[in-house]
């Protein structure tokens, strides 16, 4: 997967230039994914791998638990620690799926947001176990994009599919999860689902536009085009300067 963006200077070159977009149109998750992460496996010691900006370890630190932010890009660290780092129970590190920096036995949790793509099933799997309790659990999380939905069917036909170019294509055809159960060993982790959504103004539905990893630089000619596409979409499904974006939040949760 990190292959992909060799020709770009590698992933860090990539993901350095898209973190104040993340900061602005990324969504959050609903209550009821921590409520599920609560009653069904109880944590207090969790690793959230492939933090990113911090979005998910924001909510999992609102419970009262002890987590460690794990990323490998140093430029996204920086701002999850910026934006979290004077929480109580937060800390950071580098690090990866596949090189969790915590000591055997010591997490009740692993989480990963948006994240399990980037993951070598096999190799992340033994580390899962090293760093995990007897009883500790992977949370798998995703928010999905509800793609009938007329804005995000704009969106992909109008900017990502034509500015997107052989990145996008590439990226899709491994997200498509057929390495979840290489990497839960066969088992079937269980699965939740719920509807969310997040307001964007224009502002923040063009960085949303660039958030995505294979998508031009804003201030290329592409982007250009692409920007001024994002606008007239924008324009279009506004009501009272917002757009709703809409997602379904994925949960699986199982032992690796």
């Amino acid at each position: 997967m990190r292959g992909l963006y060799a020709a770009a200077g590698g992933v860090g070159a990539v993901f350095d230039a898209k973190v104040a977009d993340y900061q602005a149109s990324r969504p959050d998750y609903p209550p009821a994914l921590f409520d599920a992460l609560d009653s069904e496996a109880a944590p207090s010691r969790v690793a959230d791998v492939g933090a990113g900006t911090g979005l998910l370890t924001q909510g999992l630190l609102a419970r009262g638990w002890q987590v460690l932010a794990v990323e490998p890009n140093a430029t996204m660290r920086a701002a999850c620690d910026a934006r979290l780092g004077g929480l109580a129970g937060y800390r950071s590190a580098e690090g990866r799926a596949e090189s969790i920096p915590a000591a055997a036995a010591s997490l009740d949790m692993i989480t990963a947001a948006q994240a399990f793509h980037w993951f070598e099933p096999e190799a992340a799997r033994a580390e899962a176990l090293r760093v995990l309790s007897p009883v500790g659990q992977v949370a798998l999380i995703w928010n999905d994009r509800q793609r009938e939905q007329p804005l995000h069917m704009a969106l992909d036909e109008e900017v990502f599919a034509r500015h997107g170019g052989e990145g996008r294509l590439r990226l899709l055809a491994h997200e498509d999860r057929g390495q979840v159960g290489r990497f839960f060993a066969g088992t079937m982790p269980r699965e939740w689902q719920w509807p969310h959504e997040h307001w964007l103004d224009e502002a923040g539905l063009i960085s949303l536009v660039f958030s995505r990893s294979y998508m031009p630089r804003p201030d290329s000619e592409q982007g250009q085009v692409a920007s001024a596409t994002a606008r007239e979409i924008f324009a279009r499904f506004a009501r009272d300067g917002r757009v709703a974006v809409t997602y379904t939040t994925v949960l699986k949760l199982g032992r690796p």
